[in-house]
C-alpha cells in the first residue's frame, strides 16, 4: 500500500441561480488517479487556473471532492487531518506576534505549547537560517525570511505529510533557489512526505522524486515523470543533460514544446 493513494478523483463546482436551479457546471479536475510513497517529495506542475491547488486542498481536507477516492496511510480524508502541515502561497504571518509566537501557533491550537514545543521551533529557526530573529515582527523581515518563518509554522507539530501550495512563487528567482534546497535539505531531516504545487518546470524537476504534469481545466493528468537525479542536489544539478531531458518532457507534456 502506497502512503497516498487518489483515486478517481474529481471536483465539480456549481454556481446556481435563482430558486437554486444550476446555472452554470464547472469540471476543476476531471478523474485524477495517482500515488505517492512515504518520504517522497512529489510535484503537481500544471498551469495557472487548471486545479492544481483544487486538488491540494482536496488532499488537506480543507474542501470536499465531488467523487473518487483520497486516503492517505490507508485511511479516507473527510477533513483537515492534525498529522498533515500546509503551506500557502503567502506566509499570512499574524503581523502582531513575534517570529517565535507565529511559529508556535498552531502548538497553541493543539494544546501543546509546552518547553518542548519552544525547544522544537528554534531549533526549526536556526535550521532555517533565521536564529536571533525569534523576537522579530514579521513587518520586519523580507519576503523569503516570512516564508521561512511560514515553513517552520507548518513543520512544528512534525506532520507525516507536508502540503504546499506554490510557496516561492513570489520569491525572486536568487530567493526562491535558496528555499529550493532549503527544503530538500529540511525534507532529508524530517523525512516528511510532501506535495508541492507549482507552475514552474525547472522547479518541479530540482524538487521532485516524481512530477505530475496536468492539462489545462478541467484538469486531467497528462503524464507522471519519474526524476532519477542523484541527492543532494545542486546548482550543477540544473545544468546536467539529465535536468535539461526531464525539463524537456515535461515540457512536451505541458504542450509548451513539441
Amino acid at each position: 500500500m502506497s502512503f497516498g493513494e487518489l483515486s478517481n478523483v474529481n471536483r465539480v463546482f456549481e454556481r446556481r441561480g435563482f430558486f437554486g436551479a444550476t446555472r452554470e457546471r464547472l469540471v476543476a479536475i476531471d478523474d485524477a488517479t495517482l500515488s505517492f510513497e512515504q518520504g517522497e517529495l512529489v510535484s503537481l506542475l500544471g498551469p495557472s487556473g487548471c486545479g492544481k491547488t483544487t486538488l491540494l486542498r482536496i488532499i488537506a481536507g480543507l474542501i470536499p471532492k465531488s467523487g473518487g477516492s483520497v486516503r492517505i496511510r490507508g485511511e479516507e480524508v473527510e477533513g483537515p487531518h492534525p498529522d498533515f502541515g500546509f503551506v500557502f502561497q503567502t506566509p499570512n504571518l499574524m503581523p502582531w506576534r513575534s517570529v517565535l509566537d507565529n511559529v508556535l501557533f498552531p502548538m497553541e491550537i493543539l494544546g501543546r505549547c509546552d518547553a518542548r514545543a519552544r525547544s522544537r521551533a528554534l531549533e526549526l529557526l536556526d535550521m532555517v537560517g533565521l536564529q536571533g530573529f525569534h523576537t522579530s515582527r514579521p513587518h520586519q523581515l523580507s519576503g523569503g525570511m516570512q516564508q521561512r518563518v511560514a515553513l517552520c509554522r507548518a513543520l512544528i507539530h512534525e506532520p507525516a505529510l507536508l502540503l504546499m501550495d506554490e510557496p516561492f512563487g513570489a520569491l525572486d528567482e536568487l530567493t526562491r533557489m535558496e528555499m529550493n534546497d532549503l527544503l530538500l535539505e529540511i525534507r532529508a531531516r524530517t523525512r516528511a512526505t510532501v506535495v508541492f504545487v507549482t507552475h514552474s518546470i525547472s522547479e518541479s524537476v530540482y524538487l521532485s522524486d516524481q512530477v505530475v504534469v496536468f492539462s489545462r481545466r478541467p484538469s486531467r493528468i497528462v503524464e507522471r515523470l519519474q526524476v532519477d537525479l542523484a541527492y543532494p542536489r545542486s546548482a550543477q544539478t540544473r545544468f546536467s543533460a539529465r535536468f535539461t531531458e526531464l525539463a524537456q518532457n515535461a515540457s512536451r507534456a505541458l504542450g509548451v514544446l513539441h
